[in-house]
């Protein structure tokens, strides 16, 4: 018998932004793990720490099902669109990481952009993090905060260099994390694009190329649909 959907919203930082947290998020996510497998992955872009490949357009819409009404309800989008979906691997080791890559990030600027991460791997480590940047106390960044978003960051950069080559796994001098949500197989969370956020990978996880083994994730990213 197949486990139904359990969601739960949560709600994080002084900015109180919502994460949606779905547990059992697709009713056979082995079907997912196999298809992945027969895909061919590669290095997409120069942020993401692994290889990718994309996830058949019929799949994203079955496991996107159900979720217009948490959507609008949390927030507050009626009408929106998906920008991409992908098979995503952890394959970087941590000493072989771009600076770009040791920082908390956002995906966007918009307000109506959000990701969909939801959990494949078998192993129960690790997960998302959600992050403040100290000095100017922002969660989120949209395109009035970007400027002093930056400035900040260049000017602790410049101060006191770039983070060492590793994964973020807690507090850093320059951010502080408000929140984690680990990593369960099956499980989904849905959030702002625009919130800062980073893959929390313990030192001990396995970064294999293989989707079977490895810490695979399917990523989807939303955006709402222009008025």
């Amino acid at each position: 018998m197949t486990a139904a959907r359990h969601i739960e919203v949560t709600r994080c930082g002084r900015e109180n932004q919502p994460v949606v947290v779905i547990e059992n998020f697709v009713p056979d996510p082995q079907a997912l793990i196999d298809d992945a497998c027969r895909r061919p992955f590669g290095a997409h872009g120069a942020y993401y720490p692994g290889i990718r490949a994309p996830v058949p357009p019929a799949l994203v819409q079955r496991f996107l099902e159900g979720l217009d009404a948490i959507i609008a309800e949390v927030f507050g989008i009626t009408s929106g669109h998906v920008l991409e979906t992908w098979y995503s691997l952890v394959t970087t080791p941590p000493a072989a990481l771009a600076p770009i890559q040791r920082l908390p990030h956002y995906d966007g600027l918009e307000p109506g952009r959000l990701a969909l991460l939801h959990f494949l791997g078998r192993e129960a480590k690790g997960g998302t993090a959600f992050y403040r940047q100290r000095s100017s106390g922002y969660e989120s960044v949209d395109a009035g905060r970007f400027p002093a978003y930056r400035a900040q960051l260049e000017v602790e950069v410049a101060r006191s260099g770039l983070p060492q080559a590793g994964y973020i796994a807690g507090d850093t001098p320059l951010f502080e994390r408000i929140a984690l949500h680990g990593a369960r197989f099956n499980r989904a969370i849905l959030y702002r694009g625009n919130t800062l956020h980073c893959a929390d990978i313990p030192g001990d996880l396995g970064l294999s190329t293989d989707p079977a083994r490895g810490r695979l994730t399917v990523n989807t990213f939303l955006m709402e649909d222009a008025a």
